[in-house]
Parts: C-alpha cells; structure tokens; sequence
C-alpha cells in the first residue's frame, strides 16, 4: 500500500507509490516531501549530496556515451531515443569501521649471483661464458594488522545493484549537506529497499576488497606469494546518504525492451550495458578465423614449395 499524505500548499489529501519520499502535486504542482516515522531499516537518512548536472549537459554526455560504444553494439544503439529520463536521489549507505586482520604469506629478497653456462660462439664452436641472474630467497611472514575503513559507499536500493552504483562512482564526499527535506523535494526519491543488514554485507564485501588491496601494498620485500588472510570488523557504523544520479531508459529497437544507462548527476560518470549483436560478433570472429586458416594454408604451401624446390 501507498503512503497517504496532505499537500504542503493546497492541503489536497493525496497518495504516493510505496518506495517513494517525495510526489507533486496534482492541484498545484507544488513539490511535496512524505515525513514518515523513521524504523530501523527504513532510517531517516542523515545526508544529501545536491545535483550538480543538470538534464542538458547529461543529455550532452548520453550522446558522447552513444558514439562511443564499440561496433559490436547491437544496431540502433548509436541512435537509441530516450523512453525517459528521470533525476533521482538514490539511497545509499556511508559505511566506516575497523578492520582487524591477521595474515600470513611467503615474502621474497632478491639478490644476483655469478653463474656458468655454455654456448656456441660465432665459428661454431663450444665455449663457457658467465653471466649474472636474479634469484629470490623466501621466509615465511605472519603477522596482524589494524585500519580504519572509512567513507564506502553502498546501495541501498534493489533497482540499482551495488555493482551499477559502483560504476558511476566516486562521489565527492566533501560536499555532503545535512539532510533537509527542501533539499529533495522536486526530485523523484526513493526509500532504502534493501535492508541494513544487507547493506552492512554489502560494505563489509567493499571493505574486505580494500583490506587485501592495502595489505599486498603493505608487504615487505621485493615480491610476495601465498597471501592468505582473515578480517574481522568492529565499531562499525553506516549513515543513510542520499546520492543524486540521473537514469535513462534507451529504446534502440521498437520491438525489445530499453537498457538503462545511470550517470553521475555530481561528476557526469556514466555507465550503462549496451546489448550486443551477436551477428556482428560471430561474422567477426568467423573473419578472424578464416584470416588464420589462409595464413597457415599460405605458410604449408610456401614451405611445400621450398622443399620441393619449387623457389629460388
């Protein structure tokens, strides 16, 4: 069921989709915000980051984003028409916490040393020469080790994967406003959909990626093998933020269903997922293999011809 609420303006009784915080008004088109009782997955988020693009200078990078999709797009990509195109303020999660590692790995010093070997020189004879080779020496290294994981920055909507958010980011964290509900109303924003404990997952998954990146940086030595190691996370927390994006459904073919491209309302970084031909990629890779068979055709007759004495 829909939330039910009274226009801030015209006091007009109204509803709105659930999911949704804020509508306008039918009667006097004023933006409305719904204020509803916070709960422990559906918080009251905390922060908002503005829009700083607006519809032209994305549909400026929606054609950019067109022109430069491979030849293997299916056809019509290129000029793909826009279902619609809407400015949401996605919600997303601000996760931080300490990470407590123990690790352990194979650590290796290189050092050079003289060695002999035997070759054949320019008259064809045998002869012993030196040179100098780089060999590694390995010890065993366990250790334990602590950081702090701050400002990852999880979805918190089941219609945008956190890999698709991933995508479009970073955010510019910095320019962070206290949350208001001026600051949405007028825009199209959606509640959290997905729960806290699974964004907590969703982070901690972001984190652990972080924690290894930061430990095979951290390892000693001149090269390292076997990193193995566990992570346990403590005083953490996680923030609602609301995050601006604008999403664009693209119909490339009357008869298919649209892709969705997303873009950075903050940075202008756009990602999206244009269907391929498999037409065009199999006429390619077909290309590609009769190219092979005519060079290795080419090459037997060409040696066939050698031994044969059929050149020169």
């Amino acid at each position: 069921m829909g939330a039910h609420f009274a226009c801030q303006e015209c006091g007009a009784a109204l509803a709105i989709a659930t999911g949704q915080m804020t509508a306008s008004c039918p009667y006097c088109a004023s933006p409305n915000v719904v204020e509803r009782p916070p709960a422990p997955d559906l918080p009251t988020p905390e922060f908002v980051l503005g829009f700083s693009l607006g519809q032209e200078p994305a549909r400026e990078l929606l054609g950019r984003w067109l022109a430069s999709q491979s030849i293997f797009t299916a056809s019509g990509v290129r000029t793909a028409k826009v279902d619609s195109m809407r400015g949401i303020y996605l919600p997303a999660y601000l996760y931080s916490g300490v990470a407590r590692t123990r690790y352990s790995a194979s650590i290796g010093e290189n050092y050079t040393e003289r060695e002999g070997y035997w070759t054949t020189d320019s008259q064809g004879k045998r002869v012993r020469r030196t040179r100098t080779v780089t060999k590694t020496e390995w010890r065993s290294l366990q250790g334990e080790r602590a950081e702090y994981v701050a400002e990852r920055v999880v979805t918190a909507s089941r219609g945008v994967p956190n890999a698709e958010l991933e995508a479009i980011e970073p955010f510019d964290l910095r320019a962070l406003g206290r949350y208001n509900a001026g600051m949405i109303a007028g825009w199209l924003a959606e509640e959290p959909s997905l729960s806290l404990a699974e964004c907590y997952e969703l982070a901690r998954q972001e984190a652990l990626a972080q924690v290894g990146q930061n430990l095979t940086r951290f390892m000693p030595g001149d090269t390292h093998r076997n990193l193995h190691y566990e992570s346990k996370f403590e005083r953490e927390s996680a923030v609602l933020v609301m995050l601006p994006i604008w999403a664009l459904a693209l119909r490339y073919d009357p008869e298919k269903p649209p892709f969705r491209l997303l873009i950075n309302a903050q940075t202008g970084r756009a990602y999206g997922k244009a269907p391929k031909s498999w037409v065009k990629i199999a006429l390619a890779v077909g290309l590609a293999l009769a190219v092979i068979v005519a060079a290795v055709l080419f090459f037997l007759l060409f040696a066939s011809l050698a031994q044969h004495g059929g050149l020169g």
